[in-house]
């Protein structure tokens, strides 16, 4: 059976292809392999910049004809790596050989036995993927993030006065506004994210145990760790972790995904916060033509994004605790444990990816329902007893919170009549009264 969307096994590549397939460019076997290329003739390059003896009479006019190599790879150029890693049984060494080819093409044979130089293969292996997933991070989950915390504070502002009862163990407690509320996951969202970009995205690249051991041997004078500081800090744009095995620690890479879990359980706090409001009918949703809600009952209009948000949420945050756990752990200098777990990072990316767009899209359907609000707050008289109680305390009144207490646990139903009723037999100045009375669910709102 051909792959296809029908056809694949991983609802990623499946169902939600279409939601995902911006992802290969960063995630799939064919971007690994790119970026493995990318490293290299980067890699060789900086070589010739040195320059070693053997590279000082290399034409430095062809860098352009090199970095060509990466710019115009396409999957025949992957395809033809795959085919040669059959031969191989080893994918870098594949890489290694393809770049030969090409320098062979260029007629620069004499130089190609400096591709892959003193390296070994987690040397491109521990630069190209933090590469790529930073890449990723920065091309397509930060702006798709963003887009949900920018609608976020467009409603925030919206209805910055819109008032709203609370609720704390699911009872009815002091109002607030939605505004507001909305503002509580900008607030935790952006504070997530200013963690998230102080963590750096590390690399290893120090031959094969982390010493520069073949680097050192056949080149004594060259001072091969500020070099390799340079290569992978300025060129590839990532940290290079100074002491490391044959592998990176993964440290940061754990902290990204500790991170991205936090904000992926912010994400599901509101998805079943919005859920909840649903239900109450505080929303309404917008419904598009030829939707079904149900395949037995036609009025229903479920709130699916955010359900479906929050399922692959859970699904992304499971992968990621795992990459966080293991990663970092590695026998002695190294075992390979590692490398078919970093193979899945892609995967918990592309279903926090799917959950972004689908909470995008349930927040998109939202149609504010403010009569409901309304009536709910006008139903729950008894949560002004605070406000009442706090003025009370301020003018010296005996025993404020029992009186309000014996008022609102004794009474069948409290509401404006019933409050109105109570304030007049406090023994207190007309002023007071007033100021009490001018108190309501829906002005009760602080600040």
């Amino acid at each position: 059976m051909t792959l296809s969307p029908l056809s694949a096994v991983s609802p990623v590549d499946g169902r939600y292809h279409n939601t995902t397939k911006q992802l290969s460019a960063y995630f799939s076997e064919a971007a690994l392999i790119k970026y493995r290329v990318f490293v290299e003739i980067e890699y060789f390059i900086a070589l010739c910049e040195i320059p070693l003896p053997q590279l000082q009479s290399f034409d430095k006019t062809l860098f352009d004809s090199l970095r060509r190599i990466y710019f115009d790879f396409t999957e025949a150029d992957a395809q033809s790596i795959k085919d040669i890693e059959k031969i191989t049984n080893h994918d870098v060494k594949a890489v290694e050989y393809f770049i030969k080819q090409k320098f062979d093409a260029l007629k620069l044979d004499a130089y190609k036995e400096f591709i892959h130089f003193g390296l070994t293969s987690q040397d491109i292996n521990n630069t190209a993927i933090p590469y790529s997933f930073k890449l990723a991070v920065n091309q397509v989950y930060l702006p798709a993030l963003q887009e949900v915390i920018d609608l976020l504070k467009t409603y925030a502002a919206d209805w910055a006065e819109i008032p709203m009862l609370s609720h704390t163990h699911g009872q009815p407690a002091s109002p607030t506004r939605l505004g507001k509320e909305l503002m509580v996951y900008v607030e935790r969202l952006e504070a997530q994210l200013e963690l998230f970009y102080t963590i750096p995205y590390s690399a290893k690249f120090g031959g094969a145990t982390g010493n520069f051991n073949a680097h050192n041997t056949g080149y004594k004078a060259i001072d091969w760790k500020a070099f390799g500081n340079l290569f992978v800090n300025a060129t590839l744009g990532l940290k290079r972790s100074q002491y490391t095995t044959q592998i990176e620690h993964y440290d940061n890479f754990a902290a990204h995904c500790d991170n991205l879990k936090r904000i992926n359980n912010i994400l599901i706090d509101l998805d079943r916060d919005m859920w909840t409001y649903i239900s109450m009918n505080y929303f309404k949703q917008k419904i598009k033509a030829g939707e079904i809600g149900s395949s037995a009952m036609p009025h229903k209009v479920n709130p699916i994004d955010f359900e479906n948000s929050e399922g692959n949420l859970g699904i992304a945050n499971a992968l990621f605790e795992h990459l966080a756990a293991k990663l970092p752990i590695s026998r002695l200098q190294r075992d390979l444990t590692d490398s078919t777990v970093l193979r899945n990072i892609g995967v918990p990316m592309a279903h926090t990816l799917i959950a972004l767009k689908s909470t995008m899209k349930g927040l998109g359907k939202l149609l504010l329902n403010e009569p409901a609000l309304k009536a709910h707050l006008e139903a729950n008289w008894a949560v002004v007893a605070e406000a009442i109680q706090t003025i009370l305390r301020r003018e010296g009144y005996p025993n404020p919170y029992e009186a309000l207490k014996d008022l609102t646990r004794t009474n069948a139903e409290i509401n404006a009549e019933t409050i109105a009723a109570f304030v007049g037999t406090l023994d207190v100045d007309d002023t007071i009264k007033n100021e009490i009375r001018a108190i309501s669910p829906a002005t009760y709102t602080g600040i």
